[in-house]
């Protein structure tokens, strides 16, 4: 356990904010999904040795998830099994109730929450962001060259807009689209 423990706390030192980037048109809110937990701790594993698994298993009542970490040196640690029942007997329903095990079973396990997660943000007004703003915090994308630029851009972005969802998704857009290059 020695290794992965070492590397573990390395890797959590690179993680970032798991971003809530997309929209439950039902609840109108914000949320951090699948991809964006993920984003936000996978290069500070990989980057320290670390492989993410997520084991799953099916049952008549919902989904079973576990978070594993192995370490490049064949140390594994087992991060406990979370069971989420099936909103409903169907496809969809067994498919929603696996993505939101694996976000949460990987939040639980990296030790990492969804960015201004304390209840009240979506109350609060939502300043406007100028243009001008976000055609930096565009331009400052543009000019990423490496994942590690690109992320802390993104983040940086992100932040400084605040609960703004439009210019959130222009930044997001942005990211993903140098992404696709880098």
């Amino acid at each position: 356990m020695k290794n992965i423990a070492t590397a573990l706390v390395k890797a959590q030192k690179a993680f970032g904010p798991a971003l809530k980037t997309s929209t439950n048109p039902h609840f109108k809110s914000r949320y951090a999904d699948l991809a964006a937990c993920v984003e936000a701790v996978i290069s500070g594993l990989n980057d320290n040795g670390i492989a993410l698994i997520q084991r799953n298993s099916l049952d008549d009542a919902g989904v079973t998830v576990e978070t594993v970490f192995v370490h490049e040196s064949g140390e594994m640690l087992e991060c406990g099994k979370l069971h989420v029942p099936a909103a409903k007997n169907d496809p969809q329903g067994y498919g929603s109730a696996l993505t939101y095990a694996r976000r949460y079973s990987l939040m639980a396990a990296c030790g990492i929450a969804p960015e201004d997660d304390d209840g009240n943000a979506g109350s609060k007004p939502v300043p406007k962001v100028t243009d001008a703003t976000v055609k930096a915090l565009l331009a400052d994308i543009a000019d990423c060259f490496t994942h590690d630029q690109l992320k802390e851009a993104f983040f940086k972005g992100i932040k400084e807009v605040g609960n703004d969802q439009d210019a959130r998704d222009q930044i997001t857009k942005a990211k993903d689209a140098r992404k696709a290059t880098l």
